[in-house]
C-alpha cells in the first residue's frame, strides 16, 4: 500500500512540474519562434517554387507570424534569462525597448503584407524580402548562435 501511495506521488509530481514548464516564458517563446519558423518555411518553399502558389498557406502563415510576433516579446520577464537552455541573448534584457520595437517593426510589417496578400510565387518572395531583414536583424542581435 505504502509503495502504491509513493508512485501515485511521484507520478502526480512529475505531472506537476510538465504543467509547470509548459507554463515557463522559455517554453512559451520557444514555441512562439517554432510557429513562426514553421511559417517561414512554408513561404520560403513557396518562393523558391518548391512548393506551389496557395493563398491559403500564405495567408494562414502570415498570420502565425503575425500573431506569434504580438505575442513573443511579453515572454522575456526579469528572471527568465536563464534556467532553461535557450538561444536568447543578455542582450534582450539589456535592450528590451529596442526589442520590443524590433518585433513591432516585424508585425506591422506582416500585418501590411496581410492587408495586402501576395497574388503569386514572386509576390510572396517580395514580401520575404521584407520580413525576412526583420528577423535577420533581430537575430543578428539577440539570438545565441549555437
Amino acid at each position: 500500500m505504502k509503495l502504491r501511495a509513493v508512485l501515485f506521488a511521484i507520478a502526480i509530481a512529475g505531472v506537476a512540474g510538465a504543467v509547470t514548464a509548459a507554463d515557463e516564458p522559455q517554453v512559451l517563446r520557444q514555441g512562439l519562434m517554432k510557429g513562426v519558423g514553421q511559417s517561414m518555411g512554408a513561404l520560403v518553399a513557396i518562393a523558391k517554387g518548391e512548393k506551389p502558389f496557395d493563398g491559403a498557406v500564405v495567408t494562414a502563415s502570415l498570420e502565425t507570424i503575425s500573431k506569434n510576433v504580438k505575442a513573443f516579446p511579453d515572454q522575456f520577464p526579469a528572471g527568465s534569462e536563464t534556467g532553461m537552455e535557450s538561444e536568447a541573448s543578455p542582450k534582450i534584457w539589456e535592450n528590451m525597448d529596442d526589442f520590443k520595437a524590433k518585433a513591432a517593426k516585424l508585425g506591422t510589417d506582416v500585418d501590411a503584407t496581410l492587408a495586402q496578400l501576395p497574388a503569386d510565387q514572386a509576390g510572396v518572395g517580395a514580401a520575404l524580402g521584407i520580413i525576412g531583414k526583420n528577423c535577420g536583424g533581430c537575430h543578428e542581435t539577440y539570438r545565441l548562435k549555437k
